[in-house]
């Protein structure tokens, strides 16, 4: 299992309301950390079925997304995590698991099981 943890907030872009520009420079940034992040860590990209777990940690006085804004949220971390695998985020071999928690700061969690 590879499991790294990224330093970041992420916002639910569905109710964010913000120029264009700044959510796609900030969706850049997310999918790169998560991409660059996981090639850092040298493992063997696993072959066959893959599965995923993205964490989104909330500071102590963060609030909690609802299931659709959670995965709005964690998207563009999914699209990074699918490029170091190899495949498109659509891909049947690979299953995506969303959870959250309360950390000590903000940041998103990735565990990926082969």
């Amino acid at each position: 299992m590879i499991e790294v943890q990224l330093r970041m907030r992420t916002v639910s872009t569905l109710n964010a309301r913000e120029h264009w520009s700044a959510r796609a420079k900030r969706a850049k940034f997310e999918r790169q950390l998560a991409y660059f992040t996981l090639l850092g860590t040298r493992a063997k990209v696993p072959a066959g079925h893959v599965r995923v777990a993205l964490t989104r940690l909330a500071a102590p006085r963060g609030r909690a997304l609802d299931d659709d804004n959670l995965r709005g949220a964690l998207k563009a971390v999914r699209d990074g995590v699918a490029d170091w695998l190899g495949c498109a985020d659509n891909d049947p071999r690979v299953t995506w698991h969303y959870v959250q928690a309360k950390g000590p700061q903000w940041g998103v969690a990735i565990q990926v099981e082969g």
